[in-house]
């Protein structure tokens, strides 16, 4: 599998990067600044709390630079999406892409004291999936871990899984001291090999956490700073307020508190992440009959003025899309993002060709905050005859509702991961915004391909965005910008390709 990097001029990864003779020696050097400022001090916002410190327990995402203060991962994940060594030196899958033999490095230990070996990164990814985590379903194809020799291990898989070595980069790969695993203490403490250690007494879990610098760590490249500090704000305006007050150096923000942000002089990076739409879930029929008629789905994505949808419910801060494939994915096609320009005339004709000229009612849950969004997609539904029947939903149920096929309908924000990963989350008949189990045989056959393509996987899924493009399997409006704001004073980032929040490896003191 390629990863392809956010800017095309950037050296593209290529097959020797996966194999043991093209990505030995140097450890990653995710926007190497060094360590000449590492007494700094960097202050982020993080939108998301941590529950439990445990590796195995890990939901990044937001909470991602949390989990990288204290664990180092098998494969770092630079900016540009690329894969580097980290505590992995190397790696190669055999003929059949079933089994990955990874060389470790020979010269870490965790904060504790304790060796990093094969041992240790066996112990990590059995306690991984025995755990059974919220990212557990990335491991799901791992069989079993085997012990080489001191310094290597193979992961057998129940199938070739060509977004393995990118979950290693993820919770997965997250390794902590085997001393610790399953105790109490590392899920309030954690014990990693990660650049910087969890200051207890500056830390209180659900407002702050203190990190100070590891003296010991093995890559001074990754550590730019003296002390790490992550403030838990969860509310948006009180992001807002902590990033124009200077109590935060850098923090997420949406459209409707940018403008205070602008004003205080901060500086916006803005970077799509995640796609917007509708997942037309029920395409057997089975609960909304009409929606079994592609020609009724395709009618749903003509309704839709994707590009007013994107100035008023995002500001414009976003890429109108008729493809649920990001750009920075060798999955993605150009020409779909217009595969369905906004044409009511077009919708209401496909709705009388296949049999409802006078349109059809269908149900639709509510998920609270999503009230502007529904309700203009009530209207354009309206426009061409199709009623929307809103069901208020609540937000402790809304994703186990959806996926549990309560709904043949559902609004939903999906990250734009690689084409595997995307794949598996919303395509395959065992992914999770497939309730439906919905399928075709040659679906199907396009999908095997990507699983077994190897470095090929990636291109061979623009077949697969093809087909539920077509087959109007979703609705999707835009791809939305994440907001991100620094003090370009104190700070400066890169953003990590498909990803909310850079990686905690992204930051350098602006002097």
């Amino acid at each position: 599998m390629k990863f392809r990097p956010l800017v095309a001029s950037v050296t593209l990864v290529t097959a020797a990067t996966l194999i043991l003779s093209g990505c030995a020696g140097q450890s990653g050097n995710a926007n190497s600044g060094g360590s000449g400022a590492a007494g700094a001090t960097l202050t982020l916002g993080s939108v998301s709390n941590i529950t439990s410190f445990d590796p195995a327990q890990a939901h990044l995402g937001h909470q991602m630079p949390i989990y990288q203060a204290a664990y180092d991962t098998l494969i770092l994940r630079e900016p540009d999406g690329t894969l580097s060594p980290m505590l992995a030196t190397e790696w190669k899958y055999n003929a059949d892409n079933t089994v990955l033999t990874v060389d470790l490095r020979d010269d870490v230990t965790f904060s504790d004291g304790a060796k990093f070996d094969a041992e240790a990164a066996k112990a990590n990814l059995d306690h991984f999936l025995e755990a059974n985590g919220p990212d557990a379903n990335q491991a799901k194809s791992v069989e079993s871990v085997a012990v080489v020799d001191e310094d290597t291990i193979d992961i057998t898989l129940s199938a070739a899984d060509p977004a393995m070595t990118y979950y290693l980069s993820q919770a997965p790969g997250l390794m902590g001291s085997p001393k610790a695993l399953g105790s109490d203490g590392i899920k309030t403490a954690p014990i990693g090999s990660g650049p910087y250690v969890l200051d207890p007494a500056s830390s209180v879990n659900g407002s702050q956490f203190t990190f100070t610098k590891n003296d010991k760590y093995w890559n001074k490249d990754l550590q730019k700073y003296g002390k790490v500090v992550f403030k838990i704000l969860t509310d948006t305006t009180a992001r807002a307020n902590a990033a124009v007050s200077g109590q935060v150096d850098a923090v997420l923000l949406d459209p409707t508190t940018t403008q205070q942000a602008d004003k205080a002089g901060l500086k916006k990076t803005a970077y799509p992440v995640d796609w917007q739409g509708l997942l037309l879930f029920d395409r057997g029929g089975a609960v909304a009959p009409e929606l079994e008629d592609v020609r009724v789905r395709q009618a749903i994505n003509y309704a839709l003025d994707r590009k007013t949808m994107l100035e008023e419910l995002q500001h414009g801060e976003g890429e109108a899309t008729a493809q649920v494939f990001g750009k920075t994915t060798d999955a993605y096609i150009p020409a779909l993002d217009d595969a369905y320009p906004y044409d009511p005339a077009k919708a209401k004709q496909l709705l009388a060709d296949a049999g409802y000229p006078d349109g059809f009612t269908i149900s639709l849950p509510m998920l609270p905050g999503t009230e502007s969004i529904l309700a203009m997609v009530k209207q354009q539904l309206a426009d061409v005859g199709i009623t929307v029947d809103l069901a208020t939903s609540p937000q402790a149920t809304y994703v186990s509702d959806i996926i549990a096929g309560k709904f043949p309908v559902a609004w939903f924000s999906i990250f734009q991961g690689e084409p595997w990963v995307a794949i598996r989350q919303m395509i395959t008949t065992d992914a999770a915004y497939n309730p439906f189990k919905t399928t075709d045989p040659g679906l199907q056959a396009d999908i095997d391909a990507v699983q077994t393509g190897g470095e090929e996987s990636g291109k061979l899924a623009q077949k697969v965005n093809q087909y539920v493009t077509d087959e109007a399997w979703f609705a999707p409006f835009y791809r939305v910008n994440q907001l991100y704001y620094t003090n370009p004073k104190k700070v400066t980032v890169v953003p990590q390709v498909q990803q909310a929040v850079p990686n905690l490896y992204n930051y350098t003191p602006a002097s």
